[in-house]
């Protein structure tokens, strides 16, 4: 009996992880996704990794404070793993919203389906064609090779350090901003050069109403470089996947 409540501790444990990285994730944490498609996936996922990585022995009965408390580091350690993800996923939207603003966009807002939250079009737009092309590339691979890497440095039982967490999300978060601003250099850039020209055309022609062309102007350049660099979009997810293998706490 004793050998059995040992197994079934194991069993939550790997439950408790597998369910707290998924919950944060994104794509797998989308509304639209219903109830009942993500619990089984998380139990087939339990099952499939309880039965491939070793389950902690303790070889005596654990008290219920010790299983609250290992079950505890479980849930810690799958949401900063959640977390690291969340951060480098949204290096895309931050750059989207860069490019909205200067375009003149960000105040445009509509219902994301997948989130259920507002959002602006293009950054949901962007977000959908990087998830697509991510999934495409066999970016689910990715994260049940995270999961997988956890247990060899974590086995489940064992306490995460802490130090080891918190220095993989706060160099997420820096590389989220520094990702999006790199996804936005090449129109940054060239909204520069837009800038520079209408400042030469309002000393050259003062009658001119600059902010009155500048407008138009700011959202044709700002859609058509958009178009320009969107076929090299795809050339983010491998570095995205170094991102990950870098910074996971894993």
């Amino acid at each position: 009996m004793a050998l059995i409540i040992e197994k079934l501790l194991g069993v939550v444990m790997v439950l408790t992880r597998i369910s707290a990285f998924f919950l944060v994730l994104p794509v797998f944490g989308w509304q639209s996704i219903p109830v009942r498609i993500k619990v089984a996936m998380t139990l087939l996922l339990t099952i499939f990794f309880s039965m491939l990585i070793e389950l902690p022995s303790y070889g005596r009965q654990v008290s219920n404070i010790e299983a609250i408390l290992l079950i505890s580091n479980e849930a810690i350690y799958g949401l900063a793993l959640g977390l690291v993800a969340t951060l480098l996923f949204a290096a895309v939207k931050i750059g989207a919203r860069i490019i909205e603003q200067q375009i003149g966009l960000n105040m445009a807002e509509i219902l994301d389906p997948l989130t259920g939250e507002t959002t602006q079009p293009l950054s949901s737009l962007m977000e959908m064609i990087f998830i697509i092309l991510f999934l495409s590339a066999n970016g689910h691979h990715l994260f049940l090779s995270i999961i997988l890497r956890s247990y060899e440095v974590f086995p489940a039982g064992t306490i995460p350090t802490i130090s080891i967490l918190t220095d993989g999300i706060i160099k997420s978060s820096s590389a989220m901003l520094l990702a999006g601003l790199k996804l936005a250099a090449p129109i940054l850039a060239a909204f520069l050069i837009l800038m520079v020209i209408l400042a030469v055309l309002a000393r050259v022609v003062p009658e001119m109403n600059i902010l009155f062309i500048s407008l138009p102007m700011r959202v044709g350049l700002g859609f058509i470089m958009v178009i320009i660099f969107l076929p090299y979009f795809g050339s983010f997810i491998n570095e995205f996947a170094d991102l990950m293998g870098k910074l996971l706490p894993i």
